[in-house]
């Protein structure tokens, strides 16, 4: 582990690898450092444990959480389904931190990574700076809402909120309510909303998909592997999700047969009382909450120009193919939690090769075949 970073301008601590992130990613990847022997510190901007879990909304408890995998090293066993999920993930964390001695630095803001003197990374932060060999950047997407514009939306005198401001369905007591997003978050904001809202409608860009039956090996491996091809060619990755479609249980099913998943297609504009279709359609609205997803949460690495001209950062496993001192485990085919452990151990084996050829003569090496781990059923997490 490394102490407190040198500030000013100097060159920085030195330590083998910076971690970015305390999420479940992060965690899996310092386990693993760990275990490897390999000097680490783990800069999280978030003020307590629990990833981006501990900013979920209350009614989100454990038992509706989809795909909640267990970091390496130890089991999330007997937690109540009824409890919050941001308590329960958040409990778990704290204890995996204690139990593994994850020295986790915290609120930490890392706010650039450049290139540094003698073929370091230097990690600039609110604390400091850190001059590293490699990164693995684990920062998931919770600091980034996406919120598409639409005209008149400024003209809207309601309320315009999305889900990382979502504060639970009691809020929408009595108001009529327009969701806009075809995911997950969407569908279990109106099952919620529905019940206390005056009034609902569900828009989305492309009519749902809802998928029966059961997700297996095969299933998740499909869905990883379209994933990872997006990636691979530098273009902005989707979710795992966004590719598996809606899985049909008993509430979905309720809430389609009751009319509440009945999907109207996107608006034209937004009024100063709600939204307007192209045809002269119009629903009144005291509130738009936009279920519209989020986006990698990476312009700190913006120095290092990794982008490709699609507009995402090309992968070859985790490794940047700009750059194979930096991983990024939890973004793209990896962004989900059994992918993020998996690809944490995949990020530090790569580096652990990285690091011993800079010991012994700092030649390069040729990139290794993506582990093949990270083609696990993510989504059947």
């Amino acid at each position: 582990m490394a102490g407190a970073p040198a500030g000013g301008d100097g060159a920085g601590t030195e330590v083998d690898v910076v971690v970015v992130g305390a999420g479940q990613a992060g965690l899996s990847s310092a386990y693993h450092l760990a275990r490897a022997g390999i000097g680490h510190v783990v800069l999280d901007h978030a003020p307590r444990p629990g990833g981006a879990w501990q900013f979920r909304w209350p009614s989100l408890t454990y038992g509706k959480v989809h795909g909640m995998h267990a970091l390496p090293g130890m089991e999330l066993v007997g937690a109540d389904p009824l409890r919050p999920s941001s308590a329960v993930i958040g409990e778990y964390f704290t204890a995996y931190e204690r139990r593994f001695g994850l020295d986790v630095h915290r609120p930490v803001h890392v706010t650039a990574v450049r290139e540094g003197p003698g073929g370091r990374l230097r990690v600039e932060s609110s604390a400091g700076v850190w001059s590293a060999r490699a990164l693995i950047n684990a920062t998931g997407t919770w600091d980034r809402p996406f919120w598409p514009r639409h005209p008149g939306q400024e003209s809207f005198r309601g309320r315009r909120l999305h889900t990382a401001d979502y504060p639970g369905p009691q809020a929408f007591a009595g108001a009529r309510v327009v969701v806009v997003g075809g995911g997950t978050s969407a569908v279990q904001h109106l099952l919620e909303i529905a019940p206390v809202a005056a009034a609902t409608t569900w828009v989305t860009r492309r009519p749902p998909v809802f998928r029966d039956g059961t997700f297996g090996e095969a299933e998740g491996r499909a869905a990883v592997a379209l994933v990872d091809a997006r990636v691979r060619q530098g273009l902005p990755p989707q979710s795992v999700v966004s590719v598996t479609g809606l899985p049909l249980n008993e509430a979905v099913r309720d809430g389609i047969a009751s009319g509440v998943l009945d999907r109207r297609p996107m608006f034209e504009r937004i009024t100063p009382t709600g939204v307007a279709w192209a045809d002269g359609q119009q629903v009144e609205a005291d509130v738009i909450l936009w279920a519209t997803g989020f986006r990698a949460a990476v312009d700190h690495l913006a120095p290092l120009r990794l982008r490709e001209p699609g507009g995402g950062i090309r992968l070859d496993g985790t490794r940047a193919v700009r750059d194979e001192r930096v991983h990024l485990v939890g973004y793209g085919p990896s962004a989900s939690t059994i992918g993020a452990n998996r690809a944490g151990g995949a990020a530090v084996r790569e580096i652990r090769r990285l690091l011993a050829r800079g010991t012994q003569d700092g030649a390069p090496d040729s990139p290794d075949a993506t582990p093949p781990e990270l083609l696990e059923p993510a989504g059947a997490a």
